[in-house]
């Protein structure tokens, strides 16, 4: 392998990019974090933000960012949308090395360290996967906001958004929860909340999350927590349905959302390893590999 390359493993969600840059033998150099990419918002604002986090990395590093010299593992939500994972990369810089997969796939290589198990992804959007040696790996929910990525943080958002709207002509009780809410969007009344459910996105939605969970007790939040932890269940059931292999919840809602998994799936549930961005490190080594086959 020439020794001059780097390594950068990437971790691209809807709220945000992680970034692990590392040497050729995949030994950590820096990390960096940058906004979203996430394909859903736009495959432009995706490299930006890669770009960004990327050079203050190589800048923590003491480095200059040279893309020539860079082989990259992505995992990023949206890939499986071909028409968006084509346009990354046509749009991709003179890269040494590019390899992009799902984060759901990034995530089970970083969290149980390629060994067997699955992961369920909680973050702006959800996604579970598993692999256990009978097959090429398998994947579950995933399909996107607004339809799906069920107990994500945008899940969570949107039904908590509807309690909000329903607070402001008095279908339910103008409460301490509704006014978090109305106060988290910047929304006095029906007509600036209707501004910013037109405007709302993934990333905006999700944004309403740390809402419910602070106000957890509350008996709407508590009634879609435990909601959250019946459809990360059903993930885990529908990737291994002998309930044998270790579980890890992952992301910036896993350990928040842990107690309402229902309690038979506890003894599994296992703290990962690694994020998924040090996944995309694993990923990036792989490809290096393969280049200098």
């Amino acid at each position: 392998m020439t020794s001059d390359l780097y390594l950068i493993g990437v971790d691209g969600g809807g709220s945000g990019t992680r970034l692990v840059l590392g040497d050729i033998q995949g030994a950590e150099l820096a990390q960096a974090t940058g906004g979203p990419s996430g394909l859903g918002l736009g495959v432009e604002r995706a490299w930006q933000s890669i770009e960004a986090a990327s050079r203050d990395a190589f800048t923590a590093a003491g480095l200059e960012l040279d893309w020539s010299r860079c082989i990259l593992g992505c995992g990023l939500a949206g890939v499986n949308n071909r028409d968006w994972l084509a346009a990354f990369y046509d749009h991709a810089p003179k890269v040494a090395g590019l390899a992009v997969e799902s984060d759901a796939y990034t995530t089970l290589l970083g969290a149980h360290g390629g060994a067997h198990g699955v992961v369920v992804a909680l973050g702006t959007g959800s996604v579970a996967a598993a692999a256990d040696g009978d097959g090429p790996w398998r994947i579950a929910s995933g399909f996107g906001f607004p339809s799906g990525d069920e107990a994500s943080g945008a899940w969570l958002g949107m039904r908590a958004s509807v309690y909000a709207q329903q607070a402001l002509d008095g279908r339910v009780p103008h409460d301490n929860f509704a006014q978090a809410l109305l106060d988290r969007i910047g929304a006095q009344d029906r007509d600036s909340l209707i501004v910013w459910l037109c405007a709302a996105n993934q990333t905006a939605y999700a944004s309403l999350a740390p809402v419910v969970l602070q106000h957890r007790t509350h008996p709407f939040a508590a009634r879609l927590l435990a909601e959250a932890g019946t459809e990360i269940a059903k993930m885990i059931d529908a990737l291994d349905p002998t309930g044998t292999l270790p579980v890890a919840l992952c992301g910036g809602l896993g350990e928040p959302l842990r107690p309402y998994v229902p309690a038979s799936y506890h003894a599994r549930l296992r703290a990962p390893l690694a994020d998924s961005a040090h996944g995309g490190l694993q990923l990036a080594r792989v490809e290096a590999r393969q280049i200098n086959a």
